[in-house]
């Protein structure tokens, strides 16, 4: 009898050791399970980051974009600049200026016809082109005042010459008569166009030998052609 109690006691002591070692079995592998997922989180967090060197790329197609127009707007500019130089040249040399004594070679010569006429010529020696304003302004010998001017001579336009061109005028020595005082020196000067008395030098001439004029003797304006002057 007493052998069965002690077996029974010794059963359920043995029943009791099975339980609790199953139980701590039990919570070892929750505990395990609980701890794998802060290492899991752990993993993540601790992720290899993205690398920097993209801020340090290659300029991208638009900043390339970006940079040639500022390179050609600067080789438009200077393009422009040295352009600029040389039209301010060219319209320099090119320049318009009134016809003197000094950019003219002026000549005078006896014409067959109309009878009693001298022909003034005028031609452009210089390298731009020059006006030819209103008349010739005639001075025969130490006369004091200026040859009278044929007004119905007036063109349309003032004659204006390229290097190279002349402009024309006639004189008519006798007038309304005959010519009967003798000349042999003639001083020709330009108008300006104001029409305010004569600008730069003048021109002195040697009239052909046997001028002959009086004291109606005129001039014409400043014509483009030899026939134009001579029809006055």
């Amino acid at each position: 009898m007493r052998n069965l109690r002690f077996r029974s006691a010794a059963t359920a002591a043995t029943t009791a050791l099975v339980a609790a070692l199953a139980l701590t079995a039990c919570g070892q592998t929750d505990a395990v399970g609980a701890a794998s997922k802060p290492d899991d989180a752990k993993t993540v967090s601790t992720s290899t980051p993205t690398p920097k060197s993209t801020s340090t790329s290659t300029p991208t197609a638009k900043d390339e974009a970006t940079d040639k127009p500022q390179d050609s707007n600067r080789h438009n500019a200077e393009t422009a600049s040295s352009s600029g130089k040389n039209s301010s040249g060219s319209a320099k040399s090119g320049a318009r200026t009134t016809c003197t004594g000094g950019n003219t070679k002026v000549t005078v010569t006896n014409v067959a016809r109309p009878i009693n006429h001298l022909l003034v010529t005028a031609t452009n020696t210089g390298k731009g082109t020059c006006d030819a304003y209103y008349a010739p302004l005639l001075g025969f010998d130490d006369a004091q005042a200026v040859t009278q001017i044929n007004e119905d001579s007036k063109p349309q336009a003032v004659v204006t010459l390229a290097p190279g061109e002349s402009a024309y005028a006639s004189i008519a020595l006798g007038g309304d008569g005959s010519p009967d005082i003798a000349a042999y020196q003639l001083s020709v000067h330009f108008a300006g166009r104001a029409n305010e008395g004569s600008v730069g030098s003048p021109a002195n001439l040697t009239l052909p030998k046997g001028t002959m004029i009086s004291d109606t003797t005129s001039v014409s304006y400043w014509q483009s052609t030899m026939a134009d002057a001579l029809t006055w």
